[in-house]
């Protein structure tokens, strides 16, 4: 029998050999990788998604405003209160009280205001309509105007500007307060909405009707009616 080489032997034996082992480094090290890609992938598409609903909303935002802005403009701006003594029209400050101006807004489209009745008629200072169950605080707030010279000075609400007492803003206790001078002690009482451009003349009327020593009128005056307009 024929004897093996031993460099043949050598030779048979390499290629015997199984496939080569991958090292527990090289594992990981390819996991490491892999999982890094992973994670990477998942920053990017969170990043875009973010960024995407973003940009919705910021669009949706900028609508909104735009409606609101759209919405407010398109209201009216002017009131014309007609009266038993003549038209008064009254500009709306649809910018400085938008909550109050709504409100009012809201009452014209009730009929709220028509029939109602001023109630108290003081002269050189305010005459107001609604309200006829308050005469304790008409009576205050004459007791304040005799005492204006010992008042702090405070920003004054000038004539002819209509407001509501701050705490009668419900449908029934809605009521109207147009200055008929510079009144530097009603910040407290009321929140002016308006001012006369149109009507001071019939202002100064209801001024001068006859009242009793609660400053009602002994005649009958008030509003016959609410004309609203978003031009003049």
């Amino acid at each position: 029998m024929a004897r093996i080489k031993p460099q043949a032997l050598l030779i048979q034996s390499k290629k015997k050999k199984g496939p080569t082992r991958i090292s527990i480094t090289t594992i990981v090290m390819c996991n490491l990788i892999i999982a890094l890609i992973a994670l990477s992938l998942v920053a990017t598409y969170r990043y875009w998604s973010r960024r995407s609903l973003d940009q919705s909303g910021s669009d949706l935002s900028t609508l909104e405003d735009i409606g609101g802005l759209v919405k407010k403009y398109d209201l009216p701006g002017y009131a014309i209160l007609n009266t038993s003594k003549g038209p008064i029209t009254v500009e709306l400050f649809k910018d400085g009280s938008p909550e109050v101006v709504d409100r009012f807004l809201d009452l014209c489209q009730k009929g709220h205001f028509k029939g109602m009745p001023f109630s108290h008629v003081i002269k050189h200072y305010v005459i107001k309509g609604g309200g006829s169950q308050g005469l304790g605080a008409a009576e205050d707030w004459i007791s304040k105007g005799k005492l204006r010279s010992q008042l702090v000075m405070r920003p004054k609400h000038e004539a002819f500007m209509l407001g509501t007492t701050k705490n009668r803003l419900d449908d029934k206790g809605f009521e109207l307060v147009i200055t008929t001078a510079p009144i530097p002690d009603l910040n407290d009482k009321l929140i002016v909405f308006g001012r006369v451009i149109k009507g001071e003349d019939v202002v100064q009327e209801i001024e001068e009707v006859d009242t009793d020593e609660h400053y009602r009128p002994k005649s009958s005056v008030g509003i016959t009616g609410v004309i609203l307009k978003r031009e003049i």
